[in-house]
């Protein structure tokens, strides 16, 4: 027996030569081989051999649908991603929301009307599923080892709190941490970060310094505080003793901040902050070694400028809402992504005056001028690595790939 397209394929060869023919006899005979062959009814054959059967279109090729979001679309949606650093589905639908009409507006970014509707029409699943070839073309794996610290002893005098003992509502609370730039050698002096977060609005502030030293910890603190638009009401840092020291806790005691530190070995204490090392410090900088004053210059210039407004004005975050447990599974439930600048505007606890000051900057901003400015600070960072090891060539593309023995 035949099956249904060797079937069509026959009939269609016999429907030729049956309508050509005008004897009786002659379509007989086509019909009785036909019937034979097929093994279809007679009255059937006649039906499907005329001139206006639906012979040519096979029942079972469908028409293809037209994609709605066709090349020139992911094109656009992966200059996108790159412009803001590559974010999740959620986190880039919400920046397409909030800022795709700003960045149109600069001659550097090409987009057409139907284009840019289309790009704040797709939804956050679709987006993963355009990136997701994309993604697999640019993923590296990122492991590093945590070092762990010691205990400090003004544990005493200062209180411990855990994650869910730290009010996210509550303005003005500030994660505190230490990225160590030792490469594979800690060994000597090098370059530290010094990073803080708002934990309720996520606001990021950083601050490079060599070596470890409690003074200098103090006085990059009082930098990021004054750079901040929210203000400081309690820091928190883990067991590092070069925060967890005399001389911060007396700062804290003379301007009226409430301190407190994670327990000992336990990094989901300070979890925000934490995520920000890899993803702000990590990201960027990479796992090398970097321990002289030509690095620490671009890398000051880089987190007092560049950085920080790109991250706080144009990458959304999500936030935790609420957290179940259900038959051995955890389901998480986060709110829309948005960046610190609109969570700051939406929160009536911040001044009208540090509200307008953001605005004020917000508008000055170019996306696609920080961007660049960025990679030509880490560009820079290269050559002087570079320069430092006596023209030891370094992959820009894959500095992110040598590993740490410390986080």
């Amino acid at each position: 027996m035949m099956n249904m397209k060797s079937r069509n394929q026959y009939l269609k060869e016999v429907r030729t030569e049956y309508l050509k023919t005008n004897s009786k006899k002659k379509k007989g005979d086509l019909l009785d081989e036909a019937e034979k062959r097929t093994g279809l009814n007679r009255k059937y054959l006649i039906q499907k051999l005329a001139s206006k059967s639906n012979l040519g279109k096979l029942a079972f090729e469908r028409k293809k649908r037209k994609p709605k979001y066709g090349k020139d679309v992911v094109a656009k949606l992966v200059e996108c991603w790159h412009l803001f650093d590559k974010p999740c589905g959620q986190r880039l639908e919400s920046s397409l929301e909030y800022n795709l009409d700003k960045l149109r507006e600069e001659e550097e970014f090409s987009c057409s009307k139907e284009i840019a509707k289309k790009l704040q029409e797709i939804g956050s699943s679709t987006i993963d599923d355009k990136l997701r070839l994309q993604k697999e073309m640019e993923r590296d794996a990122l492991k590093y080892r945590r070092k762990k610290k010691k205990e400090s002893l003004l544990n005493q005098k200062i209180p411990t709190k855990t994650f869910n003992e730290q009010d996210r509502n509550n303005t003005g609370f500030t994660q505190v941490d230490f990225v160590e730039h030792c490469g594979q050698s800690p060994a000597g002096e090098y370059i530290y970060s010094l990073c803080s977060t708002d934990i309720t609005h996520g606001w990021w502030e950083g601050e490079p310094q060599i070596g470890g030293g409690q003074r200098r910890t103090l006085k990059g603190l009082e930098f990021m505080r004054k750079r901040s638009p929210i203000p400081w009401r309690e820091i928190h840092p883990d067991n590092d003793k070069s925060i967890l020291n005399n001389f911060v806790y007396k700062y804290t005691q003379d301007t009226n901040l409430d301190f407190s530190h994670s327990r000992p070995y336990k990094k989901n204490d300070n979890c925000l902050i934490e995520q920000k090392n890899g993803h702000y410090v990590r990201g960027n900088i990479g796992y090398l070694r970097y321990d002289t004053k030509e690095e620490l210059k671009v890398i000051r210039e880089l987190y007092r400028n560049e950085l920080r407004l790109y991250k706080n004005f144009f990458q959304p975050q999500m936030k935790l809402v609420s957290k179940e447990r259900v038959k051995g599974k955890t389901k998480r439930k986060y709110d829309k992504p948005k960046s610190p600048y609109r969570r700051i505007l939406e929160d009536p606890s911040i001044s009208k005056e540090i509200k307008k000051e953001l605005n004020d900057i917000y508008d000055s901003l170019s996306i696609v001028q920080l961007k660049r400015a960025i990679d030509e600070k880490l560009d820079d960072l290269c050559e002087a690595y570079e320069k430092k090891n006596n023209s030891q060539k370094v992959d820009k593309s894959r500095k992110l790939k040598a590993v740490s023995v410390r986080k």
